[in-house]
């Protein structure tokens, strides 16, 4: 059994311990409903474009036809995101294991016919101990995020893949769905889709966009903006997806630790109980003598 001492240490070391799991949860709360509050205020611009992209898509088609077909010959390029920082619970293993698995997937085990971009310091630790360099993890993204940052990334992808350089640009990243669910999701992000002219019942009131100077130039502006929101958009559900798992940790971990505390004040107790009736005894017993 522990000394007394020895179990007063441990008491100290578990108070000092939960003080900072609980200030993290305190923190990690305020970034994602600071996050949340990105997203939704991004959501009704994002649908919005969206919508003017699939109005002029039938007249424009021609112009989006180098955004729908990649190189067949060319790599894959996978942009893999991950957090900065540990303490997040299964966040960053779980984004590095699907990496790993579709790396497997599109070039096999000799890693042939894959390029790899990775966006946080944490996947890029864990891949450069796979064999894969990188001049940057882009950790900047992360940590200050802006619009400005992922429209940067994101014409870098663009013109590399209208160069040929790549045959298919895929986003593997931890998408936000609650705070206590986070989905690791493998997106495409080049090639488009196919974008549908949108369809309009007789009854419904609208009217067609009267387009200034042409549909084929606004079209050459909608793209690169649509594609350039996407970037942003995935970077703040990354963000958000992450300060919920730290979230969720750092609950954990201070429940864990009020556990561990409670355990050790009743051994202390007993321990100290002990003391005082065995020095009792030899009091007792000296007295009698």
């Amino acid at each position: 059994m522990a000394s007394l001492k020895e179990i007063k240490n441990r008491i100290a070391s578990v108070k000092s311990t939960l003080k900072i799991t609980s200030a993290m949860k305190m923190v990690a709360s305020a970034k994602l409903h600071k996050s949340q509050n990105a997203i939704e205020n991004m959501l009704p611009y994002e649908q919005q474009l969206n919508g003017m992209l699939s109005e002029l898509a039938g007249s424009a088609a021609d112009r989006m036809a180098a955004y729908m077909s990649g190189n067949p010959d060319a790599p894959v390029l996978i942009v893999a995101f991950s957090s900065n920082s540990s303490l997040c619970g299964g966040f960053n293993a779980n984004a590095i294991r699907e990496v790993r698995s579709r790396i497997r997937a599109v070039s096999g085990e000799d890693k042939r016919g894959v390029e790899v971009i990775a966006v946080g310091k944490k996947m890029a630790e864990a891949l450069r101990r796979d064999g894969f360099n990188f001049e940057t993890d882009h950790a900047t993204l992360l940590s200050h995020c802006s619009y400005e940052g992922a429209a940067e990334l994101a014409q870098t992808l663009c013109d590399a893949f209208l160069e040929g350089r790549y045959s298919r640009i895929e986003l593997i990243y931890n998408h936000f769905i609650s705070t206590a669910s986070q989905k690791t999701v493998i997106s495409t992000y080049l090639p488009m889709k196919s974008v549908e002219a949108a369809q309009h019942d007789e009854d419904e009131d609208w009217e067609e966009y009267i387009v200034e100077p042409t549909k084929d130039e606004m079209v050459d502006a909608l793209l690169p903006k649509v594609l350039r929101l996407a970037m942003y958009t995935t970077l703040l559900d990354t963000i958000a997806a992450e300060h919920a798992a730290r979230t969720v940790a750092m609950q954990t971990a201070t429940d864990n630790g009020e556990e561990i505390l409670q355990g050790l004040t009743l051994e202390y107790n007993k321990g100290r109980q002990q003391k005082i009736t065995e020095e009792l005894l030899d009091i007792v017993g000296g007295t009698m003598q």
